[in-house]
């Protein structure tokens, strides 16, 4: 122990806080399979170094916003990350500047898609799927053809990828906050009207509604879809938007939470959170054959999570989609062997939790049965490091999670537990940065003297 400062009773104290890792298996939650013996994929998988990283740390449930609440995962990111209490700029701003797009603030953006449909006797229109891989050229003509249509509502098209995807900017516009067109459950909502979410945006849910009713009379016209009827394929008929937002004011993830952040992104939706809140980024895209390949990836990225805490970073996030895209086939066994592949590829967590609090987590529960896309089911927890006590928890997945010390968790509470495993917990009542922070913050404003107003031994000068 160091000794105490003059006048004090209490040995300084030394500097041991501690890095965070956290790894996000996205949509790890799942239900009982009857084709599993009851069992979620997680619990049925066999995941030796997940067993042995719950044995000797702490477990618990991970609900990001309580039971019954199907999240979608950049809002549970967001509020996983410390960002509760801000509000949410949409999803189509994160994908856009994933996508090296220039959002500006204030201005209301969607994320907007073409889609194939076909029209009831009533006249509603029930999408029917997406632009696939080999309709880029197609869907690059048919965007194309929307420019005019666009222009004149005020707006421009910005292409996102290959798959017929574009940012729709409504330059005019100041208010995203308006409904999706885009009905995501195909089989039961039809192509839905634009609606305000509030009074300053009903322009923008006018003009929306206005363009998309348009655009949909082109496209249905367009000799690219002529052609595509007569090849066999469905057309390319409807524009939906989804994701309506604008670019507000959002910290930097230094200044909310008080460390320097970092993240190894996998899609363009967590390269977009991390350019918002200024996150140093590795950006390693999925590798081919998640069943082959995951364990390797994910050590990969295990290896530029540990390059990015030498840089200076205090926590880093790690992501990989392996398993939410697996829980999308309605398949379980092919959840269960993508979590299988992923287990060796997480060694590494291991050797790094002797000098870092790790965490895996999911951001929601992806089932790998029935009808539902997301869900509110519990996703086990498992934390480890020099600080964590171990609880009696010997196995990963959500059964053995439910008996962890931690119990259940909601997003917002996941970034304070880990900070303070960390030693970097904010210490309520001290006030060292006019914005309160969830950590300790690691480079408040300091007082300067003016030049020359010191001496060698600290003293002031005189004259």
């Amino acid at each position: 122990m160091r000794p105490p400062g003059y006048g004090e009773d209490q040995p300084r104290l030394d500097d041991d806080r501690l890095p965070v890792v956290l790894v996000v298996l996205d949509g790890l939650g799942d239900r009982p399979v009857p084709e599993l013996g009851g069992l979620t994929p997680s619990e049925a998988a066999r995941t030796p170094v997940l067993d042995a990283l719950a044995a000797r740390g702490s477990s618990g449930w991970h609900l990001p916003f309580g039971w019954g609440r199907a999240p979608s995962s950049e809002l549970a990111h967001w509020a996983m990350f410390g960002y509760d209490d801000v509000p949410f700029p949409g999803r189509a701003v994160l994908e856009a500047l994933g996508a090296g797009l220039d959002v500006a603030p204030d201005t209301a953006v969607t994320h907007a898609a073409l889609r194939t449909s076909t029209v009831a006797p009533d006249g509603r229109v029930w999408i029917t799927g997406r632009t696939a891989g080999r309709d880029a050229d197609d869907a690059a003509a048919l965007l194309d053809a929307l420019g005019p249509v666009v222009a004149a509502h005020g707006a421009r098209l910005e292409r996102l990828g290959g798959r017929g995807e574009a940012l729709l900017v409504l330059s005019s516009r100041g208010s995203g906050a308006v409904t999706d067109s885009d009905p995501f459950f195909e089989d039961r909502h039809p192509w839905l009207r634009v609606l305000a979410c509030e009074e300053a945006a009903s322009s923008t849910a006018e003009t929306l509604t206005a363009l998309l009713l348009e655009a949909r009379s082109v496209l249905v016209e367009h000799p690219v879809n002529a052609d595509r009827r007569a090849r066999d394929r469905p057309p390319l008929d409807v524009l939906t938007t989804k994701w309506s937002g604008a670019r507000g004011d959002v910290p930097r993830f230094v200044d909310h939470v008080g460390v320097r952040g970092a993240a190894v992104t996998s899609t363009r939706l967590y390269r977009g959170l991390g350019a918002l809140l200024d996150l140093r980024t590795r950006h390693l895209p999925p590798y081919l054959d998640p069943r082959a390949d995951l364990g390797t990836e994910l050590a990969d990225r295990l290896t530029a999570a540990q390059e990015l805490l030498d840089e200076g970073a205090a926590f880093v996030h790690v992501h990989t989609k392996a398993t939410d895209d697996a829980g999308h086939t309605k398949q379980p066994r092919a959840k269960l062997e993508v979590l299988e592949a992923a287990d060796p590829g997480l060694g590494a967590l291991h050797e790094l939790a002797h000098r870092a609090v790790v965490a895996v987590t999911g951001d929601h529960a992806t089932p790998s049965t029935g009808g539902v896309l997301h869900t509110g089911d519990p996703t086990p927890l498992v934390v480890a490091g020099p600080t964590v006590r171990r609880d009696a928890v010997e196995a990963f997945g959500e059964g053995p999670a439910a008996a962890g010390w931690y119990g259940s968790l909601q997003a917002r509470e996941l970034l304070p537990l880990l900070l303070g495993h960390a030693n970097r917990a904010s210490f309520l009542g001290h006030r060292p940065t006019a914005r309160p922070t969830a950590a300790l913050p690691d480079a408040p404003e300091a007082m300067v003297l003016p030049a020359g107003a010191w001496g060698r031994r600290g003293a002031r000068r005189s004259g």
